[in-house]
C-alpha cells in the first residue's frame, strides 16, 4: 500500500499539475490563436466545469477501487499465483505495460459492446466537445477494470505495479483528447493511439461508432478489426444527447434506464438480454443486428 500511495511512485498524482497546465494552454490557444479549421468546437464553460467535477469525483471512486481490488489481487498473488516475476528487470515493465494496454483494449471494447458496461462508461462520452477537459470526464464505476486486471497477479505480476503501469496509460490517453493536433508522422499514426484516432472513438457518426478502442497502441485495433481512420471531423457526444450537466444523471442515468428495461421485461431471457447485449438491443434482435449502427448507442 505504501508503494501505491507514494506520489513518487504514482505517476498520476505527479502528472496532475501538468494536466491542469496543459488544459489552460489549450484553452488559451482556442481563445487567442487563429485557425483555418472552422469545425473546431473549443471549450464551453458549463461543459468543461462538468467534466472537471466528474474528474474530481473519479479520484474518490478510483481510490476506493484501488483499495478494494488491491486486497483481492494480493490474495490472488500470495495464495494462487504459481510464481512471482522480478519487478527489478526492464522486461517486466515492458511486458506489463504491453499486457495492460491489451487488457485496456479488451475492457474498453467490452464496456462499449455490453450494456451493463456501457452504463458505467457512457459518462465519458457524454460531452459534445473534445478537449483536455473531456479527458477528465471519467466514470465513477470502474468495476469492469478488475475483471480484466485479475489475470495479471495470477500470472506473477506484483499487484502494486499494476496501478503504476496503468497510471502511465492514463497519462498518455489524456493527451489524445484534443482537436488542436492534426495528423502526426505516419509511423506514429500506424503504431500509437493519437488525437486523430481518439477523435474517431468519440464520434457519434455511424462510420465512427465502436472504433479505435486503443489506450496507448493503436495496433490492437488494427489487429482485431476495429480501426477506423479519421475521414472528417467527428460529431462528438452520444447518438442520443443527454442534454444535462447534472453529474449524477450523467453517471447513473444509464443505470436507471437499464433497471427500468430489466424490470419491465417479462421473460428472463429478455432481462438478461438487456444486461448483456449491446446498447440499443431490444427483444427479438440478434447480437449481429444490435451491433449495426443504431438509434441508442455509444459514441
Amino acid at each position: 500500500m505504501n508503494e501505491l500511495l507514494d506520489p513518487l511512485k504514482n505517476p498520476t498524482i505527479v502528472a496532475a499539475p501538468f494536466f491542469v497546465l496543459t488544459l489552460l494552454i489549450e484553452l488559451a490557444a482556442f481563445k487567442f490563436l487563429e485557425t483555418d479549421d472552422e469545425d473546431l468546437r473549443g471549450y464551453e464553460g458549463k461543459d468543461a466545469r462538468t467534466s472537471i467535477l466528474m474528474g474530481v469525483g473519479s479520484l474518490v471512486s478510483s481510490a476506493l477501487f484501488k483499495a478494494g481490488t488491491l486486497v483481492v489481487f494480493v490474495a490472488a498473488s500470495v495464495y494462487i499465483a504459481p510464481w512471482h516475476l522480478p519487478t527489478d528487470t526492464w522486461w517486466y515493465w515492458v511486458a506489463l505495460i504491453l499486457g495492460l494496454d491489451l487488457s485496456f483494449y479488451l475492457n474498453h471494447r467490452f464496456v462499449h459492446r455490453v450494456r451493463i458496461g456501457w452504463a458505467a462508461h457512457q459518462a465519458h462520452h457524454s460531452s459534445e466537445y473534445f478537449n483536455f477537459s473531456t479527458a477528465l470526464r471519467q466514470k465513477w464505476n470502474p468495476w469492469a477494470d478488475a475483471l480484466f486486471w485479475l489475470p495479471f497477479p495470477l500470472l506473477g505480476f506484483e499487484p502494486w505495479t499494476l496501478y503504476i503501469a496503468f497510471s502511465f496509460n492514463l497519462i498518455y490517453q489524456f493527451f489524445t483528447h484534443t482537436e488542436r493536433i492534426g495528423f502526426l508522422w505516419t509511423p506514429i499514426e500506424f503504431v500509437m493511439n493519437t488525437p486523430s484516432h481518439h477523435r474517431v472513438h468519440h464520434g457519434s457518426d455511424p462510420e465512427y461508432l465502436d472504433k479505435n478502442y486503443a489506450g496507448i497502441f493503436i495496433i490492437w485495433d488494427r489487429m482485431f478489426g476495429t480501426f477506423q481512420k479519421e475521414l472528417h471531423r467527428p460529431t462528438y457526444g452520444l447518438t442520443v444527447p443527454v442534454d444535462t450537466y447534472n453529474v449524477l444523471r450523467l453517471q447513473y442515468g444509464a443505470f436507471a434506464e437499464l433497471f427500468r428495461d430489466v424490470h419491465n421485461a417479462t421473460r428472463w431471457r429478455d432481462k438478461l438480454g438487456y444486461v448483456f447485449m449491446p446498447p440499443g438491443w431490444h427483444p427479438g434482435e440478434k447480437r449481429s443486428e444490435a451491433e449495426q449502427p443504431r438509434e441508442m448507442s455509444n459514441a
